[in-house]
């Protein structure tokens, strides 16, 4: 079904990167398509990762979804993984991992897999799906350069 992985070079550290993707509860101030969203709770677990339950609810065309995810924070190892709980989906899985770079800021990984449960929906969203996904990269890209500043963007 729908993939879809990215590695970008951005001019941020890892963890400013991290703490954006992190904050989950902030989505719907600069995430495309993301009309609301909630923490359902979140837990400390003894390996130093912290899972979070969340809820998202996603606005597209004429289709408004709610879906819940488990978020599993690794804050040492600067790594972010999803999984799908409840709502539209058969199944949704997401990775985001953060390094820095030695010649300053930092490397970004995304990946994401899902399928709806709706064909219609899956056909709608099979159509625009990689565009879909550059925009919410993208978001986050902007929303870095409005929480951290404008920094030059770096080759890699």
């Amino acid at each position: 079904m729908p993939t879809y992985k990215e590695t970008r070079v951005l001019p941020y550290t890892a963890q400013e990167m991290y703490d954006l993707v992190a904050d989950v509860g902030s989505y719907p101030k600069f995430l495309p398509w993301t009309a609301a969203a909630r923490v359902r709770k979140r837990t400390p677990q003894p390996d130093g990762s912290e899972v979070m339950e969340a809820d998202l609810v996603i606005s597209f065309k004429v289709f408004r979804e709610r879906f819940g995810s488990r978020v599993v924070l690794w804050p040492e190892k600067q790594k972010i993984d999803t999984e799908y709980i409840d709502g539209p989906f058969r199944y949704m899985i997401s990775n985001w991992a953060f390094r820095d770079r030695g010649e300053g800021g930092s490397e970004v990984d995304f990946f994401v897999d899902f399928e709806f449960k709706n064909a219609i929906l899956q056909k709608v969203i099979g159509v625009v799906f990689n565009e879909a996904v550059r925009r919410m990269v993208k978001a986050f890209e902007e929303r870095a350069a409005a929480l951290y500043g404008q920094r030059a963007a770096i080759e890699g």
